[in-house]
């Protein structure tokens, strides 16, 4: 193969390089593209098994809160965003029966638009920003999980469950190239009707391929520190995270 681009592929996922029969797109190319694409659709129809991630969290020490939105099932949660931005009933009023405790972050995580990125990396993720926030001082409310959420369900519960920021983990839309991608979004001050310029995004999480676990952790924690300072996050809270942050907390 004398294609220049050729050479490049082994810098990048995207699809370059791929050659031709003639006219058309080699077979081999053409069923890697059905495969992936094949993957992608699975990724956003296959339903998460929650019930599995809380008993794996609870073994590894952390207690879930288990939520709900008003979507049962995956085909209900493509045709309604809405609902995926709010909690049912049941989960709103549980919610507003706790007891009102301070904590400095919520964390929510959900299958979002890919149920294969939270069952591949979502507890490791979780564990390693559970680290990051102990080593910043930083204090973690309960872990809620939510199938079949949006990014803003994460303001209704920060409200509900008053603390200063909330944190949501979710699948991200699949790409051809990247079916088991995870994003995280930060909001400082979460109320309903919030919208995405006061969110700070963490995305492409996905190791090796991607953002490891560690550095998303160490990055997400530091944003969280400035907006608890700053009292803001979104546009106006920008990523000027120093090089070994996290590791120099230990140095103070």
């Amino acid at each position: 193969m004398t294609d220049p681009w050729f050479a490049l592929r082994r810098f990048t996922q995207a699809r370059i390089g791929q050659g031709r029969a003639g006219c058309a797109t080699p077979t081999s190319a053409l069923l890697e593209f059905q495969l992936a694409h094949a993957m992608a659709r699975d990724a956003v129809h296959q339903p998460w098994c929650v019930g599995g991630f809380a008993e794996a969290m609870a073994a590894k020490g952390l207690q879930p809160l288990k939520l709900a939105t008003p979507i049962a099932d995956r085909e209900r949660y493509l045709q309604r965003p809405d609902l995926g931005r709010c909690l049912d009933q049941a989960s709103r009023e549980y919610l507003q029966s706790r007891p009102v405790k301070a904590y400095d972050a919520a964390l929510i995580i959900s299958n979002g638009l890919s149920s294969a990125a939270v069952d591949k990396h979502g507890l490791a993720l979780l564990e390693a920003i559970a680290d990051a926030y102990s080593r910043c001082r930083l204090s973690l409310g309960p872990v809620c999980l939510a199938p079949n959420a949006r990014v803003a369900l994460a303001d209704e519960i920060g409200e509900l469950l008053n603390v200063c920021v909330s944190v949501i983990i979710v699948g991200e839309r699949p790409g051809l190239s990247a079916a088991d991608s995870l994003g995280v979004y930060l909001t400082y001050a979460p109320r309903i009707g919030n919208t995405d310029a006061v969110r700070n995004c963490l995305s492409n999480i996905r190791p090796p391929e991607g953002l490891s676990y560690q550095a998303a952790a160490a990055k997400l924690a530091y944003l969280t520190r400035q907006a608890l300072q700053r009292g803001l996050s979104g546009v106006a809270l920008k990523d000027d995270m120093p090089d070994n942050w996290l590791e120099s907390l230990g140095q103070d």
